[in-house]
């Protein structure tokens, strides 16, 4: 990921046009045109080889000849052309450009070597960023940019808007022009082939004039960068998305049961839950996404009241409601009685709360107040259809002041046209966010909803290696039974083989504690009886075969098998279908099962997948021979918690049903989410492993049991964790230490550490607390304290360390996109402070980012906490104080200290 250099991009202080023309309609005269109606102020420079005048300006013959070199470059030359001119305008200093040409992915003059990779090694000894190629352009309306071929210029505002379709691009300005909505940046990706969603989400995230980022999608390239970016802009500002290509193509040929599920689009909804961003269907959906969420309100949960004069637009609105699974909020008996009094004898007493067509003013705000106090009311949609009693203009002035200071979301319903025209102008101009039908505010609060639950999603990134207690209180695998499971795999694959057979698959799932059912192999029919005679009856039988994924499909599976005799028959006669049906399936025995008791028990499918973009997920739903038939599933992108694997449970129809009905029992919920959090791990931990299928998981009141299972294996692309959307805890980065004497383990921090954090401010001083966040306080929010605690492994660093299970110590460092630059902080807890703890933090902390190839370290602290500048000056930091009454720290670090390893324990 990177930033470097876009704010040429986006800001340049002037430009060239490489082939801007004079000749009507022609893709350089278009572009050279959009730019000097666009109103950009900084000079603009024509360039083409054949001498002319385009606007009273004359052209300049090539790059070479321009007076300067410009911060931003927009070309419109043939593809064959651009190697060329991209290494012509490093020469000259422009590190940016905008590269409108399509047709780059054809051979080059360099055998082997395509146009467009041409174009990026020709970029890179300049780190001159390239958008494009093949896009539309770019439009920044605050400066008056308009760097593209667009069809008219765009409104300035807030809203960013990034596409990879340069005819949506065209087509969302003309309507956006239409609604009179304006944006901060209006970008073309095209191609993508240096710029991409990642490097735009980490420039447009910290972007002050951006209140919301809006995005097209049709595909992710590299989805770690992604997810970083994604997880780090949607922390600060809503990011909406809408994608094409929901259709699940790419399932179709999948071999087990969870590739099959786990479609590509259903991947990407869990990506982007993952990230704390929204996903919408539709265009228009985006747009009234960004309205509702570009002004924050408080969150207080999902109970929505109705307010209407109108008793037609309440029912719609409370049906569109709950038909898509929204909850309507339950009226207390206080709240009723207050909205008796405010309201007409026969008002309806429930939501929707029909204040009656002839409402006045003062009806309006009464209940309007009453809703806003209710504590069973956690937002309002406040709805106004025009009568002729009182004007929708006097209705907005009263009602607007009580949504602007309530502590819960409210959304305004003005229907109609011109008669609430200007009450919806004022309740936009308001900040309140306003649409013109019930179904389209009903549709912007599940936004809001979903929004929010994505939030609470982002909060969640764990380790992969911490130890996760399953029902019977076992402990996650042990790293003897990790190692037995990697020799598994590796063992699998020295054969030449693509799947466990079904022992070897069930021994895996041992080594990570999911409970299976006894098996045993068997070659011959003899064995087979030997083996089941050993297991106890009654028995399964299956054929064995790597030919032969699905055994029931072909006759392959016998159940309920009771004696040495059923047995031996039954694996004839299972050997003769097979060889009648399958005659190519070389099969090598059977497998001796016993019989699971599945009475109370519910069959349940878990699993993991691969998808090509975001690598590794955790499927979850209903079990059985039909699986792909019900639908009935849920995706997780590793490493789970225990809250988001609760979460993959509770959005399945399946996940409901196991908490018990109509007097059956409910199941064991922690032997389930604990399943989920062993495949997380395996998922993390097994790079080989690239399918993995249970099915059926029986569930029940005592817990689970793995019945069948199916694991793919493959020698992975990358190395580690690489192949992972999320990184999980770096649990290598762990080491013991021994501080003045006593013993102590240095680690990242993890999501758990919450509670241990907060102990930890809280036990601080005032005036410790005062010298590390540069303000008094006492507590530190929760909101805050899961920041601190629920990083991005990728981008920042928090080390703690630990006197027991109490933490005595952190040093945290935020690293810019580029890598150029982290930020420091540091505290030690009182009773450890003056006895070398800070020194062992920092010694931790600064060879990690050597290690990670971070170029300096930069801190701050008031001019009176002495012990950090003295602290800083042994580490090797210039320290600088200012007037501002700070002290400016910063060290270069030792760039021949950089590995693609990461600090190794000492």
């Amino acid at each position: 990921m990177s930033v470097r250099h876009l704010d040429l991009l986006f800001q340049p202080q002037s430009i060239a046009v490489i082939g801007a023309s004079s000749r009507e309609a022609s893709l350089g005269a278009v572009v050279w045109r959009n730019l000097v109606q666009g109103g950009f102020a900084g000079p603009l420079w024509p360039v083409n080889a054949k001498p002319q005048t385009i606007g009273g300006i004359q052209t300049f013959a090539d790059v070479e000849s321009l007076p300067h070199a410009p911060d931003l470059a927009v070309i419109c030359t043939p593809a064959a052309t651009i190697p060329g001119i991209i290494d012509a305008l490093g020469r000259k200093g422009t590190r940016a450009a905008i590269v409108i040409t399509a047709g780059l992915r054809v051979p080059s003059a360099t055998p082997g070597v395509t146009i467009e990779q041409a174009m990026l090694d020709a970029a890179r000894p300049y780190l001159l960023r390239v958008l494009g190629p093949n896009c539309i352009g770019l439009l920044a309306p605050a400066i008056g940019l308009n760097a593209s071929f667009a069809p008219g210029q765009a409104l300035p505002g807030h809203l960013a808007f990034l596409t990879q379709s340069g005819a949506l691009a065209t087509a969302m300005l003309d309507w956006a022009n239409e609604r009179r909505i304006g944006f901060s940046n209006f970008v073309s990706l095209g191609d993508s082939a240096d710029v991409d969603f990642g490097d735009l989400l980490d420039y447009l995230g910290s972007d002050s004039n951006t209140r919301a980022i809006l995005m097209y999608v049709e595909s992710i390239k590299h989805a770690r960068k992604f997810m970083s970016a994604a997880r780090a802009a949607a922390r600060n500002k809503p990011v909406i998305v809408v994608k094409a290509g929901r259709a699940p193509d790419g399932a179709k040929a999948a071999a087990s049961h969870t590739g099959a599920l786990a479609g590509s689009d259903t991947v990407f909804d869990a990506a982007v839950k993952r990230a704390g961003m929204l996903r919408v269907d539709t265009l228009e959906a985006l747009l009234d996404a960004a309205e509702t969420l570009a002004h924050p309100q408080p969150w207080r949960g999902e109970r929505l009241a109705i307010l209407t004069n109108g008793g037609g637009a309440g029912v719609l609105a409370a049906d569109a409601l709950q038909l898509r699974g929204g909850t309507p909020a339950k009226l207390s008996q206080e709240s009723l009685l207050a909205l008796d009094a405010a309201l007409p004898t026969g008002w309806s007493r429930g939501n929707p709360i029909d204040i009656i067509g002839d409402a006045p003013v003062g009806r309006y705000t009464d209940a309007l107040k009453v809703l806003l106090a209710a504590p069973e009311v956690d937002g309002v949609l406040f709805m106004h259809a025009p009568t002729a009693i009182v004007p929708a203009p006097d209705i907005a002035n009263a009602c607007l002041p009580l949504m602007k200071g309530a502590g819960k979301p409210v959304i305004a319903c003005w229907l109609g046209g011109t008669s609430v025209k200007s009450a919806r102008e004022t309740s936009e101009a308001q900040g309140i966010a306003c649409y013109s039908t019930p179904e389209r505010s009903v549709a912007a609060w599940l936004q809001l909803q979903d929004y929010q639950r994505n939030q609470q999603a982002l909060l969640q990134l764990p380790e992969a290696a911490r130890p996760h207690a399953a029902s019977d209180g076992a402990a996650a695998p042990d790293p003897h039974s990790r190692e037995k499971a990697r020799a598994i795999v590796a063992q699998a694959l020295r054969d030449g083989r693509e799947w466990l057979d079904e022992v070897e698959a069930m021994a895996l799932l041992e080594c990570y504690r999911i409970p299976t059912v006894a098996t045993a192999m068997a070659r011959t029919p003899d064995e087979a009886v030997a083996a089941a005679a050993h297991l106890g009856y009654p028995v399964a039988l299956k054929i064995l075969s790597a030919q032969i994924l699905h055994k029931s499909d072909v006759g392959g599976v016998v159940l309920g098998l009771r004696s040495g005799d059923e047995v031996h028959d039954a694996a004839i006669r299972m050997r003769q279908r097979v060889a009648h049906d399958v005659p190519h399936a070389h099969v090598t025995g059977y497998t001796v099962q016993k019989m699971a008791v599945a009475s109370g028990m519910r069959e349940l499918i878990a699993g993991i997948s691969t998808d090509p973009v975001f690598g590794p997920v955790v499927l979850f739903g209903e079990g059985g021979t039909e699986v792909e038939l019900r639908g009935d599933r849920s995706i997780g992108l590793p490493p789970l918690n225990d809250v988001l694997a609760n979460d993959m449970v509770a959005h399945t129809q399946v996940g409901r049903l196991l908490k018990g009905y109509r007097g059956k029992a409910p199941a064991d919920m922690n032997a389930v989410t604990a399943t989920l959090l062993q495949l997380s791990a395996i998922a993390c931990d097994l790079a080989g492993v690239v399918e993995l299928d249970i099915n059926p998981l029986l569930a029940g009141p005592h817990g689970v049991l793995a019945v069948d299972a199916r694991i793919r294996v493959r020698t992975p692309a990358l190395p580690g964790d690489g192949r992972l959307a999320l990184r999980p805890y770096p649990s290598e980065l762990e080491q013991s230490a021994t501080v003045d004497g006593s013993a102590m383990l240095l680690r990242p921090i993890r999501p758990d550490d919450g509670e241990r954090l907060k102990s930890f401010y809280a036990a601080a001083t005032p005036d410790d607390m005062r010298l590390r966040f540069f303000l008094a306080r006492r507590v530190v929010p929760h909101s805050e304290l899961a920041r601190y605690c629920q990083i991005d492994y990728d981008r920042e660093m928090t080390f703690v360390a630990m006197d027991g299970d109490a933490i005595a110590g952190e040093v945290r460092a935020v690293c810019d996109p580029d890598n150029r630059q982290a930020e420091f902080a540091i505290q030690v807890a009182s009773q450890w402070q003056k006895r070398g703890l800070g020194s062992v933090l920092m010694d931790k902390l600064l060879r990690y980012l050597e290690r990670r190839g971070t170029a300096e370290v930069l801190g701050q602290c008031l001019k009176d906490n002495r012990g950090m500048a003295a602290l800083a000056t042994q580490k090797g930091f210039s320290v600088r104080a200012t007037d501002d009454n700070l002290v400016h720290m910063r060290r270069v670090l030792d760039a021949s200290q950089a590995c693609d390893a990461p600090d190794q324990p000492r």
